[in-house]
Formats: C-alpha cells, structure tokens, sequence
C-alpha cells in the first residue's frame, strides 16, 4: 500500500521533461548513427575509459566497504554471541539470551539510522568547509576506532561474564548501554560512505563532460565484490581463530586503517565550492 502510495504521488505530481538532443548524434563513415554500447558488458569496457582519478575512488571504495561488511553482516549477531552470551543452538536460557541480543542489536541499528539521517544533513557543510577527501578518510578512521572498540567491547563482556560467581547468562548495563552508544555512533560514518563516494564520482565524470551513470555503475562493482569477499570469507576466518565474530571485526579495523592511509595519498581533490552531496543505497 505504501508502495502504491508513493506511485501514485509521483504519477500526479512529477513533472517530466521531454528529453531533446541539443547537439547532433554522432555518425559513423556509412552515414547510421552511432549507438553507445549499453549492457552488463558496457560497465566493464568502462574500466579503460574511467575519469582520472577514479581508480583511486574505486580502490578507497572497496577498502572502505571491506571495513563495513563485518558489522553489516554480523552485527545482531554479535549482539546475541558476545554480548549477550546467548547460542541459538544452545539450551532454552542461552536461546533466549540470543534472541534477546538480537533485539537489542534491531534497536541499535534504529538508533543507528536516526542518527545517519541527522547527519546527512551535515555531509554537504562539512565537505564543502574541509573538502570530501578530508570527510572520507576521517570516517574511515572513525570505522577504524569503532571497529576495534567492538573487539574490546567483546572482551570486556567476556570478563564481566567470568567475574560472576555462578555463570550468569545476562548482559550487564553498562555493556548494553555502551554497545548501543557503538550502534548509533557509526551512522555518522555510514552517512558519509552513502554520500559522499558517489558525489565524487559524479563530479570526477562531470569533469570529462559526462559519462556519470557509467561511474556509478562502475562504482557499484567496487562495493559488490568486497560484500562477496566478505559473505564468502568471514565464516572461515572465524573459524581460524575460534568461533565468534571478533576476527572478522578485527579484519574491518584493519581495512578501514588501510582505507584511510590510501585515500590520504591517492584520492583526487576536488572543489569545494563546486561540491554537492549525492545519496547512494547500501548493497
């Protein structure tokens, strides 16, 4: 119904403008117009033809979201395992103390939104005072941080579980309240990583006079495939160094680390003045 909703608003009041060719169409030596290749295989002939500068977008792009997917992944879970001490396949108490975890990471992430969308607000005044590169790579190391607070938050709740008497199956307060603090302080980065990669890959296209869909889809590849490096190779970390999600946090603190000395280097600056945010979806 909302889905509809929404159809119908945009039916009645979108105002579409007539597209109309203000230049010729190129032409080939026969004299038929020519057509730009389009298809799945266009995104990847657009690697010879990228902006310059965008391989280094790409390359802190997959960095970054490398350093993401961790907690994307596995962050209810986490709530549940190291937290909470819960084990769904565990006894009923355990099995209830997962679940329990698991709302309490759903509530972390609502918070987690409320605060990504205050912040996006905020994206386009700082990038335009500090410049997006210095905006980008400062959220990679506030990733970083985040990331290695989980790894201590984990330990520390694997104290508080030993400093009990008898073996309690429980959070304490100040853990909850710490985590969730956690949860809804990374929406500040995570408003970046939604804006402001796709905003210079619009104006690094814009500079060679066009070709932004084609970046962005280019763009995209850089953040499918650390999502499936991530889906395919986190379990088997994992279990190199024992169950539980700390080694693939521990992996995301180093990433985002990597992510930000690269983009300090590598990443093109733009203009200021000239900057406009651009909202992109997470994959």
């Amino acid at each position: 119904l909302f889905l509809a909703f929404c159809l119908v608003i945009t039916v009645i009041f979108a105002k579409e403008i007539p597209y109309k060719a203000i230049a010729p169409l190129p032409t080939k030596a026969n004299g038929q117009v020519e057509v730009e290749p389009t298809g799945p295989l266009a995104v990847f002939k657009g690697f010879k033809n990228l902006p310059p500068g965008m391989p280094s977008v790409l390359l802190v792009t997959g960095l970054t979201w490398l350093s993401w997917f961790p907690f994307i992944l596995y962050d209810t879970d986490w709530m549940g395992r190291e937290i909470y001490h819960g084990d769904p396949k565990g006894t009923p108490d355990e099995a209830n103390a997962f679940q329990a975890g698991v709302r309490a990471g759903a509530f972390g992430l609502l918070l987690n939104s409320v605060v990504l969308g205050f912040s996006s607000f905020l994206i386009e005044p700082l990038c335009k005072r500090l410049g997006p590169r210095v905006v980008w790579v400062s959220s990679n190391f506030l990733v970083c941080l985040s990331m290695a607070a989980i790894c201590i938050i984990s330990w520390w709740a694997t104290q508080d579980l030993h400093g009990y008497i008898q073996h309690a199956i429980t959070a304490s307060k100040e853990i909850k309240i710490v985590s969730l603090a956690l949860f809804a302080f990374l929406g500040i980065p995570l408003a970046i990583l939604y804006s402001v990669p796709f905003a210079v890959t619009a104006q690094l296209a814009a500079k060679r006079g066009g070709g932004q869909g084609l970046c962005t889809g280019v763009l995209n590849i850089a953040i499918v495939i650390p999502q499936v490096i991530i889906a395919v190779g986190a379990g088997p970390w994992d279990e190199l160094f024992g169950k539980g999600n700390i080694p693939a946090f521990g992996m995301a603190s180093a990433f985002a680390l990597i992510g930000g000395i690269v983009g300090i280097f590598l990443l093109p600056k733009i203009s200021r003045r000239q900057f406009r945010a651009v909202s992109g979806g997470g994959h």
